[in-house]
């Protein structure tokens, strides 16, 4: 293939497709972003200059990945997919000859990354991969503290609990555990028809800026495992759900005096530095008496929709083969509860 074009187009885009046998099906939420208008967008949207270091996840065809080389910028790439993967290369050399030493590529599960080569990222940008986005995304940012801003994007749905402020019904497990790390805005909304094939769901782009962690003597884990507890049953009051942690409801409504929080409210009010202060409380009197509550059922699988199980993937990321899948899914919940291993 050959082309004058420096980004990939709706022909392109088929081509590509046909040639290495991949078929995007809606069921396993493989899309293609078709429109070179909405990749310029994007990268300008993420506010990417020429010679930063940017991280892509999910890249598939790399529509995106050429956007970005587009204005002189580097990226590494991380795909799971080894025929998506191993094409890459070709479609830079081919879409922008003079790119190429700008390019390198981890052809790894985004889970597992725990570096990166060349210099540190400062930014990612990416259609995140469908199923994982927000375990993926937590992930990045607790292992990279590099990065210093993040535009990403994912269902529109995923993206208002991303961005949810306190007090909303739509804050809860990601909106919190994402507080810690940047502040959060949903930046704009994507039609479904820059897609290969539409998808039935719009999306959005999640910007997000590093910010100071909460000024706190607890740990981020322990903060995320007040957290998590909190919204195992989100219709309950935190004296209730947060019982089993403190030891009794007595004392858990102790510590929520003390960090000024009324025992009778929900989750859903307190910010990232109030669920701090909260555990400080905690573990000034005694420490954790029980792992966090299991999450019921139902919200098991509201929370898997939080993370983006039928998020609109990314530029053509393909659904994980044969067990891959499996386990992702299964990490989209427990990650959700349990903030993974970095993730």
């Amino acid at each position: 293939m050959t082309s004058a074009a420096t980004l990939l187009g709706p022909v392109q885009v088929r081509e590509l497709a046909e040639r290495l046998g991949v078929r995007p099906t809606k069921t396993l939420g493989q899309n293609f972003v078709i429109d070179a208008g909405t990749v310029r967008k994007i990268v300008r949207t993420a506010g990417v200059e020429a010679g930063e270091h940017v991280v892509e996840i999910g890249p598939g065809l790399g529509s995106l990945t050429l956007g970005i080389l587009e204005t002189g910028a580097s990226v590494v790439a991380v795909e799971i997919d080894p025929v998506l993967a191993a094409e890459l290369p070709t479609t830079v050399a081919t879409f922008q000859p003079g790119a190429t030493e700008r390019f390198s590529l981890v052809g790894q599960d985004a889970l597992t990354v725990t570096e990166l080569p060349g210099p540190p990222p400062v930014a990612l940008v990416a259609n995140l991969p469908y199923n994982v986005s927000v375990p993926v995304l937590l992930h990045f940012l607790e292992r990279f503290d590099s990065l210093e801003r993040v535009l990403v994007m994912v269902q529109l749905e995923v993206a208002d609990r991303l961005a949810a402020p306190p007090g909303s019904k739509t804050y809860g497990v990601p909106s919190a555990k994402a507080a810690w790390y940047c502040r959060t805005s949903r930046a704009a909304t994507i039609g479904r028809n820059v897609f290969w094939p539409a998808p039935n769901v719009d999306s959005a782009l999640v910007a997000m800026e590093r910010r100071d962690p909460p000024s706190t003597t607890a740990s981020r884990e322990d903060v995320f495992t007040v957290v998590d507890a909190a919204f195992a049953q989100r219709r309950k009051t935190l004296r209730a759900t947060l019982a089993g942690l403190a030891g009794s409801g007595a004392a858990a409504a102790e510590a929520l005096e003390a960090a000024g929080v009324d025992p009778s409210a929900r989750g859903e009010v307190c910010d990232i530095d109030t669920f701090a202060r909260i555990t400080e409380e905690i573990l000034a009197r005694g420490g954790f008496h029980a792992p966090a509550p299991r999450a019921s059922r139902r919200e098991r699988e509201r929370r898997a929709g939080d993370d983006g199980a039928a998020a609109a993937p990314g530029d053509g990321a393909a659904a994980p083969d044969d067990g891959a899948a499996a386990r992702h899914a299964t990490s989209a919940d427990e990650l959700s509860a349990t903030d993974g291993p970095a993730a």
